[in-house]
């Protein structure tokens, strides 16, 4: 057999719950059709809880109609972007959806950025008007881009009045040295608020009439498979596409209306943003949703609100399972637990599951795929596989270096097919060249990552192609380092990483947490000592760095960009 074909046979849907098709129908609306239809079925449903403040989908339609309205009058047109430097809050959702219910295309900003990042994806994108959380203006004023409209916002505007004064001095801890626009700055820089611009506007948004096929509705940006920050060009169309096709996969666990999703993962990245905030939105969920991943309080909101729906990143979860207050929660009774945006350990899963008695169901997404291609059944769920294709989606493993399909169990680069799959990247032709190729009658997306499929159509990841280390000739995977190292009793977190060397070519680094009673009793030899026993020679560290913690990324995965830099420094 042809080594593509045993893809394009998708051996996956043999393992597909009975009820779900191969193939489904994506519907040919826009993202504030399927809101606004939502709307009328659900007004008087919560559709965002904040700390205890209720917003029900009729109000957040109104205001979201309102922001359409003022941005509009402000000169927003069809295709113009509108960047969003905002934390988690309710004005998240008002701005996204009124945004887009303008005809404009949203690039939301991470709001750890610094005016340096602000700079270039403001840039980048082309963005004239800015829609930002009041204490982050200092760096949209320092990032020194022209822009036509500004707009602030305060986190406590939609609080509780007892919530208010303690959420200032949190966001203020958080992000020292910032400070709010005064009434002087507010006039002297022309800056509008968000909330006079609600009242001054009707809930009157323009007609705009879109084609969801080829109109953008989101910018958002992404290190991409080459690390450059760019952004993905996400087409109303891609964006409904992932969600439906997600949904079909889990229909039997999900009743539109009927669900309250726990979003404490942040709205800028495409998991918290299309998975959490925007699936939720388009099927009358009620949104819990947290500016800060407070775990008392999360935890607490599980049970107050007898949350359906809960997800999150392997970092979490690894706390979680040895946190004292998660046995509070009676996990059993949600209908899914989610991870993604990173490798879950196995160890973590068994930790997890012992723990709690439920189960973790991992998947896999990039920015590029609107935040999901893969997910694991819950019938059928394979520890240490980030599962099987949702319906519509196509995958193949093909030469790191080349288009050559791979045979089945081995690893190359995986490539994807589907409607989910964004247009390419914002003015990136040279990326997409490389990027976006045809392949077999279709198009694909290169991933960047390091992945096999097994004889029964799940796939396992290997690492970041970036990530792989080439020491005397041969190819280390570090997640595989990693993971060997995560089975030390004594290894809280580890980040594997290779160093150039003229010799060898890359030195294998590894950074290593160890858990506290441990620190200055275990060794860096007792580590390379225990690798020696797990790995073959040519994979075994040759340095160990100890660190009292590990930088992370936006959504709190280990950064391995960040320890490359520094080892090559080094």
């Amino acid at each position: 057999m042809d080594a593509m074909q045993a893809y394009l046979d998708k051996p996956w849907l043999a393992h597909y719950p009975d009820h779900v098709n191969p193939e489904i129908d994506i519907p040919n609306v826009s993202i504030p059709e399927l809101f606004d239809q939502v709307a009328e079925k659900f007004g008087n449903k919560a559709a965002v809880i904040f700390y205890g403040k209720k917003l029900s989908y009729k109000e957040l339609k109104e205001q979201a109609d309102r922001f359409a309205a003022a941005l509009a009058g402000l000169g927003v047109q069809k295709g113009d972007r509108v960047a969003l430097y905002l934390l988690n809050c309710p004005q998240y959702l008002i701005a996204y959806m009124g945004a887009l219910k303008a005809g404009a295309v949203v690039t939301p900003v991470s709001p750890v950025y610094t005016s340096q990042e602000v700079r270039h994806q403001l840039s980048d994108s082309g963005a004239k008007t800015v829609v930002c959380q009041d204490i982050l203006y200092d760096n949209v004023a320092a990032a020194g881009v022209p822009l036509d409209n500004v707009v602030i916002t305060g986190v406590d505007e939609y609080l509780p009045k007892l919530k208010k004064m303690f959420a200032k001095g949190v966001i203020a801890k958080a992000y020292g040295g910032m400070h709010i626009p005064d009434a002087a700055l507010i006039a002297e820089a022309g800056l509008l608020k968000m909330q006079d611009l609600l009242k001054q506007n009707q809930p009157s948004p323009p007609d705009i009439n879109f084609d969801p096929a080829t109109d953008l509705a989101a910018l958002p940006y992404t290190g991409g498979t080459t690390g450059h920050p760019k952004a993905a060009m996400l087409t109303h169309q891609n964006i409904i596409a992932c969600q439906s096709q997600a949904l079909a996969f889990w229909e039997h666990q999900f009743e539109e209306g009927n669900e309250t999703i726990i979003a404490f993962l942040p709205l800028f990245h495409i998991y918290g943003q299309v998975v959490i905030m925007l699936t939720g939105l388009v099927h009358g969920y009620t949104l819990v949703l947290f500016t800060t991943p407070d775990l008392d309080e999360i935890l607490a909101a599980v049970e107050r609100y007898g949350a359906s729906g809960f997800y999150g990143v392997p970092t979490l979860y690894e706390y979680l399972k040895e946190y004292d207050k998660t046995a509070r929660v009676n996990w059993k009774k949600l209908k899914i637990i989610v991870c993604g945006a990173d490798t879950l350990h196995e160890t973590t899963v068994e930790d997890w599951e012992r723990r709690t008695g439920s189960h973790i169901v991992e998947g896999y997404g990039m920015t590029e795929t609107a935040a999901v291609s893969h997910t694991n059944p819950l019938h059928r769920t394979k520890k240490g596989s980030f599962g099987l294709p949702i319906p519509n989606v196509t995958a193949a493993i093909i030469d790191v270096e080349g288009t050559e399909a791979m045979p089945v169990g081995e690893v190359g680069e995986m490539v994807l097919s589907g409607p989910n799959i964004m247009q390419g990247y914002w003015q990136r032709d040279e990326d997409n060249a490389e990027t976006m190729i045809d392949l077999a009658g279709k198009r694909w997306l290169r991933t960047g990552d390091l992945v096999s499929m097994d004889e029964e159509g799940y796939f396992h990841f290997f690492d970041r192609k970036r990530d792989l280390i080439k020491h005397k000739g041969y190819s280390v995977f570090a997640k595989h380092v990693e993971e060997v190292l995560y089975n030390h009793p004594q290894v809280k977190a580890a980040g594997v990483v290779g160093v150039p060397d003229p010799k060898v070519g890359q030195l294998i680094k590894a950074y290593v947490v160890l858990q506290g009673e441990a620190r200055g009793k275990v060794s860096e030899e007792e580590l390379i000592d225990y690798c020696k026993q797990e790995l073959a020679h040519y994979k075994v560290p040759q340095i160990i760095e100890f660190r009292g913690e590990l930088p992370k990324t936006d959504v709190g995965k280990v950064s391995r960009r960040e320890l490359r830099e520094e080892g090559e420094e080094a």
